[in-house]
């Protein structure tokens, strides 16, 4: 891991610049991007000062591009799960009929699905206006209306079309940003969190990087690296205190799983079914009100799974053995975990509709917790 990746971009610290104790080996940027070929950009909407009555915009778009800008319509082997169904991502039935993702993936607020698909639309018809294919976008969404004016029309298709031109490869913000600006985590602000871990396969080594918009969890049960420091954190919770429009536990997580390891679609699912293990590391249970739902792809193999028409034609998979698949899943618990925790803790207090406000995770007193329970342990 780079030594700058204790920190984002932003220069905001992330989980193991506290000293949090997590397993693993990070790749360079302890990122999605650490894949080949990923790349990670966004569109961040901010206006309005939160006074009750007027308009206040808290929300964005993320893309995330499984190939590049140059890699659209190159498919990839992908797979996908879903903890709890109170939520969406769209173009899901056509991955598990194909085993195959070639489009952007786009995270949004809940009511700005549409906007971003027809963004994504537009955007590969303008770079591609020779062609006269159709496109099945991938959007997913979690809610922001506690601090977003969530039914405001303020995420446009233009937005949708800045945040793929605005994608890159290397360190990727973290926390109040693109899709992720207006979610909350744990009654803490919330948001964008990513990691990933290296995994080696016999003489060869990859990566398997995960990228979270973070919008879930009772203050109650956050857990940080085993300690269960919710309840000691415990005070200043007012989303829970004051929005009965917000259960506790509400609000969703929709998480992306990339690798370059060579799977098959059913191992890309079977990644993707592991997400919820990393999210329980963190303390989640679930809740009713919580739309969970996971998408895993792998970028080897180019150029097959492509869905062309090829009369008496064949294509080829290279995978990882199925009994080899154990380092891989281990990677995706431990990679989730640490994003849960870096889109808590790269993040500032937040005030937004209505004077909604959302307090930044304590970094002093989750040190604190930690150390005394380190110190506990010791002693035992």
């Amino acid at each position: 891991m780079h030594p700058d990746a204790e920190t984002t971009p932003a220069g905001k610290l992330r989980a193991r610049a506290l000293g949090v104790p997590l397993a693993g080996r990070p790749g360079e940027h302890n990122a999605i991007t650490d894949v080949a070929g990923v790349q990670v950009g966004y569109t961040t909407l901010i206006s309005g000062s939160g006074l009750t009555g007027e308009e206040t915009v808290r929300t964005g778009v993320t893309a995330i591009l499984p190939r590049g800008r140059e890699g659209i319509g190159v498919a990839c082997a992908a797979g996908w799960s879903c903890l709890n169904g109170n939520g969406e991502m769209t173009g899901t039935t056509w991955i598990s009929e194909t085993g195959s993702l070639a489009v952007p993936v786009l995270l949004t607020n809940t009511h700005a699905v549409g906007a971003c698909h027809r963004g994504t639309i537009d955007w590969v018809v303008a770079r591609q206006p020779d062609s006269e294919g159709w496109l099945l976008p991938v959007v997913a969404e979690t809610w922001d209306g506690y601090l977003n004016d969530v039914n405001a029309d303020s995420v446009h298709p233009g937005h949708a079309k800045q945040a793929i031109e605005a994608a890159g490869p290397g360190p990727v913000e973290e926390g109040s940003v693109g899709g992720g600006t207006g979610m909350n985590c744990y009654g803490f602000k919330g948001g964008n969190g990513t990691a990933s871990r290296i995994v080696d396969h016999g003489t060869d080594r990859y990566v398997v990087g995960v990228f979270l918009q973070a919008n879930f969890g009772r203050r109650r049960e956050l857990t940080v690296a085993g300690v269960r420091v919710g309840p000691v954190l415990s005070d200043d919770n007012p989303m829970e205190e004051q929005d009965p429009a917000a259960p506790p536990g509400a609000g969703s997580v929709i998480v992306v799983v990339a690798t370059d390891a060579p799977l098959l679609p059913g191992q890309c699912q079977a990644l993707a079914r592991r997400v919820p293990l990393g999210l329980a590391r963190t303390g989640t249970t679930g809740s009713h009100f919580s739309g969970d739902i996971f998408l895993a792809f792998s970028t080897a193999n180019h150029g097959a799974l492509s869905s062309t028409q090829q009369a008496g034609g064949y294509e080829r998979l290279r995978f990882v053995a199925w009994g080899g698949m154990d380092a891989f899943y281990e990677a995706v618990v431990q990679a989730v975990e640490e994003a849960v925790l870096n889109a808590l803790v790269a993040n500032e207090t937040m005030i937004g509709r209505a004077g909604h406000r959302s307090p930044a995770l304590p970094h002093a007193r989750l040190r604190q917790l930690l150390r005394d329970q380190s110190t506990a342990a010791s002693r035992e």
